[in-house]
């Protein structure tokens, strides 16, 4: 998708590549485990994490600091009786009666058990909402352009029940926070998923428009049973003050990226001339990828990112969510290329998977960054289905247009934010002071790093007291050889 022509450099990068960004990471999100059978895998965060790392983006952005949501934020977006019950919820303390109340645990019929009882889930909830909040408060302390947090994305969550994997709704957590600091936003969901949580939440807010690109109908696998959630008719316009503030774009199965393009880009243009947003949160749920464990979608990994490319190219400030996605090198790849999309650097980083201990995940795809899409199954959307789907949504926009230009703007009291406590201090890439944050994956590097020159160096005095060579250039091969082995040793650190 190319970049509009009404897209300027931004203010803080006059080059028009580069934008501030910021990027949120804990790693204890990782180590979360939905069941053996559960198609949600947290570690992909973590693969996401391993492969920017090690295609050197983290120099091109800055840290934010690791701090969990409080008890407090998320009073805040849920009902009292589902916030005690997240808090106190264990396996050990499970009582199936009022536990499936809030959709969490096997319910009656359904063998999923899409949102079971696991280990630490309260922290796991705190955690990833945590930072999407410090992502929008970056946003808007004005220090950051872009904000990244690829464990967030929560959508289908609500105020009083957990839905599709999802807890705890963290983009309506970071959408209040916003609020506070830009009068207008825009929420964007390119998950295959219809993103019904935020929706729902938003729906008679005139504040927020929601904007949702999905599958909708029966699934495309000879399935006779909608395809979850089996909301986001394009009928769905919103109500009271939000009216015509939610555009659903529902699609059929097979929709590739030519398909996608032609939908995308003419809604987002209106939406964008209309709505006119002052911060922006997409949603990129990695499920319409092709190849998706659940998704129907055949979207490439390029074709999914010219989403990121074509919002980012508006110069308003991004926050930037990962969603679903459940086939797990398919999602930290897009993920990846995503994240040097959101620096400027899509074009800059090779198509070879670099060595970083989970490369192992991608033999399947060549070990290459971007993957073919399948040649199974074709889009399912024909030509008048697209343009009437495509011209509904663009009426929904006019009549959006219509009510904005008889009302009246609203006051909006800003929220002054003290980022001093949001970022992470820069640290030398040699020093590693915080071993706690540290990936598990990483640390197993640099540990053989250091046990590979402990051992060179105690070869190397096991041969001088031997006197195995007393040639006249030896001190100059041992200073070479230490050199060499030092620098060996700071280059795995530095992974």
């Amino acid at each position: 998708m190319e970049v509009e022509g009404n897209s300027l450099a931004s203010p803080s990068c006059p080059d028009g590549r580069k934008r501030r960004v910021c990027y949120y990471y804990d790693p204890g999100i990782a180590n979360v485990d939905y069941g053996e059978h559960h198609v949600m895998v947290p570690r992909r965060v973590a693969m996401t994490h391993g492969l920017v790392t090690n295609y050197r983006l983290l120099r091109d952005m800055e840290l934010l600091r690791t701090r969990p949501a409080t008890e407090d934020d998320l009073a805040g977006i849920l009902t009292d009786d589902y916030l005690c019950l997240l808090r106190d919820l264990t396996p050990g303390t499970y009582r199936a009666d009022t536990a499936r109340r809030h959709h969490i645990g096997a319910l009656a019929g359904d063998e999923r058990n899409d949102n079971p009882v696991i280990d630490g889930l309260w922290d796991y909830c705190a955690r990833y909402a945590g930072g999407s909040l410090a992502a929008a408060r970056a946003l808007g302390s004005g220090r950051s352009d872009i904000a990244i947090n690829w464990s967030g994305g929560m959508h289908h969550a609500c105020s009083g029940e957990a839905s599709g994997f999802c807890y705890v709704n963290d983009i309506v957590l970071a959408i209040k926070e916003l609020l506070a600091t830009f009068p207008r936003v825009l929420y964007v969901d390119i998950d295959v998923h219809h993103g019904d949580g935020v929706e729902k939440y938003f729906a008679a807010d005139g504040r927020v428009m929601t904007v949702s690109f999905h599958q909708y109908g029966r699934g495309g696998k000879g399935s006779d049973t909608f395809f979850f959630p089996g909301t986001g008719s394009a009928e769905d316009v919103g109500e009271g003050a939000g009216k015509y503030r939610t555009l659903n774009v529902p699609m059929k199965a097979g929709m590739d990226d030519a398909g996608y393009k032609e939908l995308f880009v003419p809604i987002m243009r209106e939406v964008m001339g209309v709505f006119r947003p002052d911060a922006i949160v997409l949603q990129c749920g990695a499920d319409s990828l092709s190849g998706d464990r659940l998704g129907e979608f055949n979207l490439s990994v390029r074709g999914h990112a010219e989403c990121v490319s074509y919002l980012r190219s508006f110069n308003v400030p991004l926050l930037l969510l990962g969603g679903g996605g459940y086939t797990i090198n398919h999602v930290a790849s897009c993920w990846c290329y995503e994240t040097a999309v959101a620096v400027g650097k899509e074009k800059e980083i090779p198509d070879d998977i670099p060595h970083h201990g989970y490369e192992h995940y991608y033999k399947d795809q060549g070990y290459k960054l971007h993957y073919g899409v399948s040649k199974v199954g074709r889009n399912a959307s024909t030509k008048e289905y697209m343009d009437n789907i495509r011209n509904e949504a663009l009426k929904n926009v006019q009549n959006l247009h219509e009510l904005l230009k008889r009302g009246v703007a609203r006051s909006v009291q800003f929220k002054d934010i003290d980022d001093c406590e949001l970022y992470k201090k820069k640290q030398r890439p040699k020093k590693r002071s915080n071993r706690d944050e540290e990936d598990p994956m990483d640390r197993l590097h640099r540990l053989c790093g250091q046990a590979d020159v402990r051992n060179f160096f105690a070869r190397l005095g096991d041969e001088n007291i031997r006197g195995t060579d007393s040639s006249p250039g030896r001190e100059t091969k041992i200073y070479e050889e230490r050199r060499r082995a030092s620098s060996a040793a700071v280059h795995r650190c530095s992974h």
